[in-house]
């Protein structure tokens, strides 16, 4: 999954959703868009939130004395003046 799938699925959920005019048989096109669209918009919301959540890393470390001392990076958080 990806920013490529989310935008792919909203882009052919909208085109069935309102440029389409065809119909089938059982088979409604613009609620099959509007459900496209809906999974679209999610994949990208998901994508962004585990991407954010991505972007911690920690460090351990061990001195010669048996302390050890954790070190934490966030990407989101500005430095500390």
């Amino acid at each position: 999954m990806g920013y490529g799938l989310g935008v792919f699925l909203l882009a052919i959920g909208l085109i069935l959703a309102f440029a389409v005019t065809d119909s089938l048989n059982g088979v409604d096109l613009t609620m099959v868009g509007y459900i496209l669209a809906a999974a679209g918009i999610l994949v990208i919301v998901l994508t962004a939130a585990t991407t954010a959540r991505g972007r911690r890393s920690a460090a351990v470390t061990t001195h010669a004395d048996g302390s050890r001392t954790v070190t934490e990076r966030r990407d989101d958080v500005p430095p500390a003046v």
